[in-house]
């Protein structure tokens, strides 16, 4: 794994996009884990969690059932805390982003599964899911919202981030207008595109969409 230090967090988040399988990316974000949220606030400063949990929040009741997709060192679940939410559940890849997770507090379930394989809930098991940081180049891949939709309710919201570049260019926008088309969810509102990363990585903007399930 590349060395500590701020020039090193950079060098960190190129060789986990490098990754060539989930088995491959799961070993590297457990070895990143610890250091992961000092990397993400400080050296990056990391905006995209708040600006998802906002807006969940203005389609999501604070007694709703949510999953944080991609949960990471759960980041995203606490802001969501912070808004009221105590429902949460955290699903990732990573054994120890999971544990990183656990000992903030703010999640109340735990499940290490892939996105873009089937998906160990019922359908119809939450009210929201929200996904931040999660789809981006090396991770995990447009399938992966057949699977989000399936578990969320009708009437559901779905909640992700996502970076221009690759809903242009890796076959996101495709699989988004293809479940539109056929009926599976509605689009509900889509962002301006906004900087996630304005210390670390300024030139990468991201966009935060909501989805209604049908």
């Amino acid at each position: 794994m590349p060395e500590s230090g701020n020039v090193d967090s950079e060098q960190r988040v190129q060789w986990v996009y490098s990754s060539t399988n989930n088995e491959e990316l799961a070993e590297r974000y457990d070895q990143w884990a610890g250091e992961y949220d000092d990397d993400l606030e400080n050296t990056f400063v990391w905006l995209a969690p708040r600006r998802g949990a906002e807006a969940l929040a203005e389609y999501a009741a604070t007694d709703a059932r949510i999953l944080d997709a991609g949960a990471g060192t759960g980041l995203v679940g606490v802001e969501l805390q912070r808004m009221g939410y105590g429902d949460i559940c955290a699903m990732d890849l990573s054994q120890g982003m999971l544990d990183e997770a656990q000992a903030k507090g703010c999640y109340n379930d735990f499940r290490r599964m892939a996105l873009g394989e089937p998906l160990d809930f019922d359908s119809d098991a939450y009210d929201a899911v929200i996904s931040i940081g999660v789809f981006t180049p090396g991770h995990a891949p447009p399938n992966s919202f057949d699977e989000l939709c399936r578990v969320t309710r009708p009437g559901g919201h779905i909640v992700f981030s996502l970076r221009p570049d690759a809903h242009r260019e890796l076959g996101f926008k495709e699989q988004q207008d293809k479940m539109a088309a056929d009926g599976v969810w509605s689009l509900v509102s889509v962002s301006e595109p906004f900087q996630p990363l304005p210390k670390g990585e300024p030139d990468v903007m991201h966009q935060i969409w909501v989805y209604r399930v049908n």
